[in-house]
């Protein structure tokens, strides 16, 4: 059998697949749990940015690149010197947690390219930072209002990474630590501490001006009582209520003597008994 008119066919299926495989990796791309693609079209010069592809093998034209972001949760952490509302320098700690917006990282990319934390991110946290502290003095960021602040900062910060054009959900952002000068702690320290004690000492006062209050009107409402009662006792009162006892004694089981009208104001006296 000749096999040499196969020999055609075999070459050019032989080229075929030297050529599939070279450009495999030009054809095939993988996506990653986590992660979301663009697709640039080198020949037109064009981004699509509304297709955004997901996890998965994926093939793309060989003149086209794709652009993999990865879209799960990020974390910078900054260490920055910012000035209170009295130009004291303040050195603090700032977490930010964030995240690009799944369907928007075509937008992302043709604003910031792949560096889009270190464009976007990093400058517009420290720079609210920055504005947040300089409306608050240095005892109100480090003591009284840090919960404020803090609020204040995240909150700014979350309205312009998430404003259109920008695409970045900002998910926490965490004071860590505030560093002031050292005496100036101590000074603001002590002060709580002096302010601590005055507000002891005021619930002690208002305690016992309450107990006072209650002792004044316990005492009121006694003589009110006794008042009410001795209005309440005249002599023909008495009387009866002697006549009753009498009655009653005289009915009991124990030995006595009564001498009716021999009492002060002529009521019975009892003398002996068991």
């Amino acid at each position: 059998m000749d096999n040499r008119k196969y020999l055609p066919l075999i070459i050019v299926t032989a080229v075929i697949l030297i050529v599939i495989l070279s450009l495999g990796n030009s054809l095939i791309y993988k996506v990653k749990s986590g992660e979301r693609a663009v697709i640039f079209n080198t020949l037109s010069g064009e981004l699509d940015k509304q297709n955004v592809i997901g996890p998965g093998f994926h093939v793309k034209a060989p003149w086209s690149d794709a652009y993999i972001y990865d879209v799960t949760e990020n974390q910078i952490e900054e260490t920055m010197d910012v000035l209170d509302k009295n130009g004291l320098n303040i050195n603090v700690d700032i977490t930010v947690r964030f995240h690009p917006i799944y369907d928007s990282i075509g937008e992302i990319y043709e604003t910031f390219r792949m560096d889009y934390q270190d464009r976007l991110v990093r400058p517009e946290v420290r720079s609210t930072v920055r504005q947040v502290m300089g409306r608050y003095t240095a005892e109100e960021i480090y003591s009284t209002k840090r919960p404020e602040v803090e609020g204040a900062i995240k909150l700014e910060t979350d309205q312009i990474l998430g404003a259109p054009g920008n695409n970045v959900e900002m998910r926490a952002l965490l004071i860590r630590s505030i560093k002031l000068p050292e005496q100036i702690r101590l000074a603001i320290e002590n002060k709580l501490k002096q302010e601590q004690e005055a507000l002891a000492y005021q619930f002690r006062l208002d305690k016992e001006e309450s107990e006072a209050e209650r002792k004044r009107i316990a005492a009121d409402g006694e003589a009110v009582a006794n008042k009410i009662i001795n209005s309440s006792l005249t002599d023909n009162l008495l009387k009866m209520r002697g006549i009753e006892a009498t009655k009653e004694l005289a009915n009991s089981p124990n030995s006595k003597i009564v001498v009716v009208g021999s009492g002060k104001d002529g009521l019975p006296l009892i003398l002996g008994g068991n």
